[in-house]
């Protein structure tokens, strides 16, 4: 374990005024006090972090309480969310995906070197946690070729089974798992967005990819976007409306661009917005996904 590691949890450990000291920091980290106590002077000396010894206590604090450790390191916790950031970047093929994917390139290295892509701004995504934790176990079920059992769920209800995951891709603003249930020549995408709860299983499966991932793409949404006139409560003064292209706007009317007919329609189901005013077709299956709700809801209170 690096001893920026070390540092960081003795960092942690100053700010929750628990006064720390050599013997904690072997103790925790099963090293020697010696090498503990190097880790301190290194602090010390090299990060010019403020330690002060305060015998009452018998550990350290900071007299400047407004240090901050440099950051010449990352966390577990960091290294997913750059390693999911570099997966959807590799994936991202439209304006200056050159610049982006070399920027991925960098990322999937965990390095911590600002990226020079000229005037222009990279696209945002947003690291969600829960789509981050599906992300961790899903690459590692796929690394293993194990099984998982995926609690799913999107405009047609919740169900839960147990799927064999070949592949990650991003497609549109949107994470898909390529895999299949049953048959490996059956194989389909399904969106981690719409994932409640992930569980790598004990079960392993065995496929050969070569020549079988594709048939996936079928199902993929096509690659011009659509695009959605909606009427906001307040005008939106970003070029995205929560990962989704603004085109433009006039007052509180904006048109949005999309890719993914289902994933958007997610999206409207748990955004704020006023009136969507086309396309028809849009309107018409929000008003049936509504409908559907309304009567699953409806039928499960005549059961009870």
């Amino acid at each position: 374990m690096s001893n920026m590691h070390r540092i960081h949890w003795f960092d942690e450990q100053i700010r929750s005024g628990r006064f720390p000291n050599s013997s904690w920091l072997a103790r925790e980290f099963e090293i020697s006090r010696r090498q503990a106590q190097r880790d301190i002077e290194y602090m010390a000396i090299s990060l010019r972090a403020p330690l002060v010894y305060i015998a009452k206590y018998r550990g350290y604090c900071y007299e400047d309480q407004t240090y901050r450790l440099p950051h010449l390191y990352m966390t577990e916790e960091e290294q997913q969310v750059l390693k999911y950031l570099a997966h959807r970047y590799r994936h991202y093929n439209y304006d200056q995906s050159d610049a982006v994917k070399r920027v991925a390139h960098l990322l999937e290295r965990f390095t911590l070197e600002k990226q020079q892509t000229g005037s222009s701004q990279l696209p945002v995504f947003k690291a969600d946690p829960q789509q981050l934790q599906s992300f961790e176990i899903l690459s590692h079920a796929i690394a293993e070729s194990r099984k998982v059992h995926i609690h799913y769920k999107d405009h047609a209800g919740e169900r839960q089974f147990t799927w064999c995951p070949l592949k990650m891709v991003s497609q549109f603003n949107a994470d898909y798992v390529v895999g299949y249930e049953f048959d490996p020549l059956q194989q389909t995408a399904i969106r981690l967005e719409g994932m409640i709860h992930v569980q790598m299983t004990n079960d392993t499966f065995q496929c050969q990819t070569d020549g079988l991932l594709g048939g996936w793409e079928e199902s993929m949404p096509v690659r011009k976007p659509f695009v959605a006139k909606i009427r906001m409560r307040e005008v939106q003064h970003t070029e995205l409306w929560q990962g989704y292209r603004i085109r433009e706007n006039q007052d509180q009317v904006h048109w949005i661009e999309f890719y993914d007919t289902e994933a958007f329609l997610q999206h409207l189901f748990v955004t704020e917005w006023e009136e969507l005013l086309s396309p028809t077709w849009l309107r018409r299956k929000l008003q049936q996904s509504a409908e559907g709700i309304i009567d699953r809801l409806a039928m499960s209170s005549r059961q009870t």
